[in-house]
């Protein structure tokens, strides 16, 4: 409690335009991106028609490859994830030596120490939720193999004993799910490049979540990448 007593009012401001431009920005990606072809709604439509082609295929060496080398992108995250957690922890053992080296940097504002462990563990709680985001990516991609590997032979689709259809649309949205989580922990990453700019001044951390969200709306919505997918 006395936490919110020592942190002034315009730090309670910027803390929560910090967050509440994440979850606006998420929301308005996640629905707007319906409409207005968004990069991960596009590329999502290419996982759709993968999957039907993985329907087609018989044996799919090819579709459980695919499928490991996606999984390893959030496996990867996820250990280097639990290496900048660690080292958090570790600075909130140093908290003095890190503030001191904090106050000597041009235009930061200086800070109680308990207000600078308050800040840590916000940066900390954002790489936490990154953690379990990269994590469940992971454990979907293990789903995804599982209905490759259960898709039935291609005489089966072929014959019309089994719905090649049904099972295409299945697989492509479990692909679609764990490629979302994935992309609310890289998301997570961004905006933990904001949440330092805190340690400076709250105006610091506004106009660094700002520019980080017109960061994400250029890649995710004006990018080269998605005009060529989008062709």
């Amino acid at each position: 409690m006395k936490i919110l007593s020592m942190l002034p009012w315009a730090d309670w401001l910027a803390l929560a335009s910090f967050f509440g431009l994440w979850a606006g920005y998420a929301w308005f990606a996640k629905f707007w991106g319906l409409r207005q072809r968004s990069l991960i709604a596009t590329t999502n439509r290419y996982r759709g028609y993968w999957m039907m082609q993985a329907t087609a295929r018989d044996p799919r060496m090819l579709d459980g490859l695919i499928t490991q080398n996606l999984s390893s992108t959030p496996s990867f995250f996820s250990s280097t994830t639990i290496i900048i957690i660690g080292g958090l922890l570790a600075l909130l053992g140093t908290t003095d030596k890190a503030a001191e080296l904090v106050r000597e940097i041009p235009f930061a504002q200086p800070t109680p120490m308990l207000v600078f462990e308050f800040k840590i563990l916000v940066l900390l709680a954002i790489f936490v939720y990154a953690f379990f985001r990269f994590s469940w990516s992971m454990r979907q991609y293990t789903f995804v193999a599982l209905v490759i590997g259960s898709m039935p032979p291609v005489e089966d689709f072929l014959s019309g004993r089994a719905d090649r259809q049904h099972y295409a649309e299945r697989a492509g949205a479990l692909v679609g799910l764990a490629a979302e989580a994935f992309n609310d922990g890289l998301r997570a990453y961004y905006f933990s490049f904001a949440a330092m700019a805190w340690f400076f001044s709250p105006l610091a951390l506004v106009l660094a979540t700002a520019l980080v969200v017109m960061i994400l709306y250029s890649r995710e919505f004006r990018s080269d990448v998605l005009q060529v997918l989008r062709d």
